[in-house]
């Protein structure tokens, strides 16, 4: 029989082993939170300490921290390229080639998608559709499938009105549910949304027809149901995790699909949001079995574009459409309030990322700056700022106490606890 101390001993370790990682896009949950009994900041230093720095290729792909590595990906000799690093020291402890680069308007040429860690595997995908699945300690690959080879998808690049995924590339990091892969592949044929087995590859399920946006999927509990949230070119959909099966579809259909925002779900209502549509709150319910999905409310003035916020205590805190930080009431979709003064960049370009720290929200702005307000409803108080690197379109990384981030040029980790 285990005793109550070595059990305690055991469960301590298994949490604190778990609020040392950020193994996936957005962080555990894919909420933006830092997981309880993490270190959290308190106070920004003015002068952030970099504990190392390494020079990158080009990319957009946010990186992820398991097992004392860090996965990032960037644009190696016209191909996007993954990389595991020692977390304490920056080294380079491999690198394996994901896809040729692909090259647009909207930025440089590079890997856009958050890799995925889990169970000592590195799930990979490419701009245009590659998904690897590699070994954590070496790079080796373990198995493959591409959306559009294998799943029917399109992509064709920023061409006529090809819209989503097919324009821009794959940016919506798949998610992990037990022992499957669960993969937004766009294919328009029944393979929208595919189940994988994440050790071998081999399809569980495959369902709908919508095309990928660039909204990762995420999973949660709504209206007492654990469930699969998509958010496609045609529609934001719920399906269930076990089988694929339909639960519930709002369409929403805008000009190039450019559905960006990561889902969030407070209570019974998920919100997303477009700059052409705005801010939109969909009420999901169920009754006799069924599901049903209903617009609750639009609010335009918050429309966001492309920078996914976080939700705490039933309000959502967001970047607006005129460069301003936002606090939305999740159940009326009301403006709590607006703030100005943090973004340089053209309104239809600025972009921040948004952690959830205990009371705080840390924001990293597009022009490399730390800001810290608190979590709070009634105003955007401030408590502090401070430049930690050049212009980045970036959701930075979180664990013990470091931040890991990239601009431009460099991958870098910046100590904020002692």
């Amino acid at each position: 029989m285990i005793s109550r101390v070595t059990l305690g001993a055991f469960l301590l370790c298994v949490e604190s082993a778990f609020a040392a990682d950020w193994p996936q896009w957005r962080g555990p949950e894919r909420t933006g939170h830092v997981p309880a009994g993490a270190a959290v900041v308190q106070a920004l230093p003015s002068e952030p300490k970099v504990l190392w720095r390494v020079k990158v290729g080009d990319g957009l792909a946010s990186p992820v921290v398991a097992g004392g590595r860090v996965f990032h990906l960037d644009n190696q000799e016209g191909k996007e390229t993954v990389h595991g690093l020692d977390a304490a020291t920056g080294r380079i402890i491999w690198s394996a080639p994901l896809d040729e680069a692909f090259k647009d308007t909207q930025s440089t040429p590079g890997p856009r998608c958050t890799p995925l860690f889990d169970d000592g595997r590195v799930y990979a995908q490419s701009c245009r559709g590659e998904l690897k699945c590699l070994d954590a300690k070496d790079g080796k690959l373990l198995w493959r499938v591409n959306y559009v080879t294998n799943f029917g998808a399109v992509f064709i690049g920023e061409k006529g009105q090809a819209a989503g995924a097919a324009r821009h590339g794959y940016n919506g990091s798949p998610l992990m549910e037990g022992n499957h892969l669960i993969t937004c592949a766009g294919g328009t044929n029944g393979s929208s949304v595919v189940c994988l087995d994440k050790k071998t590859g081999a399809v569980i399920w495959k369902s709908q027809h919508d095309s990928a946006s660039y909204a990762p999927p995420i999973l949660t509990d709504v209206a007492g149901y654990r469930q699969v949230v998509a958010f496609t070119v045609e529609s934001l959909m719920g399906l269930d995790p076990r089988d694929g099966r339909l639960l519930w579809r709002k369409p929403f259909k805008t000009t190039y699909g450019r559905h960006v925002t990561t889902p969030v779900v407070i209570g019974d209502m998920a919100m997303i949001s477009s700059h052409e549509f705005g801010l939109v709150g969909v009420r999901i319910t169920k009754s006799a079995g069924d599901f049903k999905a209903s617009v609750a409310w639009t609010n335009k003035e918050a429309a966001i574009n492309f920078a996914s916020p976080v939700a705490v205590d039933g309000h959502l805190y967001g970047l607006g459409p005129a460069k301003n930080l936002v606090c939305v009431e999740a159940r009326s979709g009301k403006l709590a309030w607006s703030r100005d003064g943090y973004f340089t960049t053209a309104a239809g370009k600025a972009h921040a990322s948004f952690l959830v720290m205990g009371g705080n929200i840390l924001i990293l702005t597009d022009s490399g700056q730390l800001v810290l307000i608190t979590a709070d409803p009634k105003e955007c108080r401030e408590l502090g700022r401070a430049q930690v690197c050049g212009q980045n379109w970036c959701n930075p990384a979180y664990a013990d106490g470091r931040l890991y981030l990239r601009d431009g040029k460099d991958f870098l980790a910046v100590g904020l606890v002692p």
